[in-house]
């Protein structure tokens, strides 16, 4: 990372992935077949279109998905997947910049630890 906002930015990104998830894996296990309603699946769009920028090409789930079609509604199950395989690389991309230092995790910013503490990274396989 290249910087605190981009540290910022990832942060705010795994919010939404999580939120956006919890709230449509609830549905899912009701109605996994269901379409998601169009205001769901414009505030799951502009989640999946923040989070392609910040993740990057490195991290990005899938090279050949941008967003959902809104004129082919996904149902409840395939957002959930797409959700879980977006959190998984974010996790990946905040997994590859923290370090261990003075007895706490932080974020690396310009290859240095940053101010910012952070959780230890879950994933395993530095990059």
């Amino acid at each position: 990372m290249q910087s605190t906002e981009e540290v910022e930015a990832l942060e705010k990104i795994i919010g939404q992935l999580q939120g956006a998830h919890s709230e449509l894996s609830q549905l899912a296990k009701k109605s996994p077949g269901d379409s998601v309603n169009e205001f769901k699946l414009r505030l799951v769009n502009k989640i999946i279109e923040n989070a392609n920028d910040v993740l990057g090409d490195g991290y990005k789930p899938f090279d050949d998905f941008e967003i959902f079609d809104k004129d082919d509604i996904p149902t409840n199950s395939d957002v959930t997947l797409v959700l879980s395989q977006y959190m998984e690389q974010a996790e990946r991309y905040r997994s590859d910049n923290v370090i261990y230092n003075g007895g706490a995790w932080w974020y690396q910013v310009n290859g240095q630890k940053s101010d910012i503490r952070s959780g230890p990274p879950s994933k395993v396989g530095r990059k």
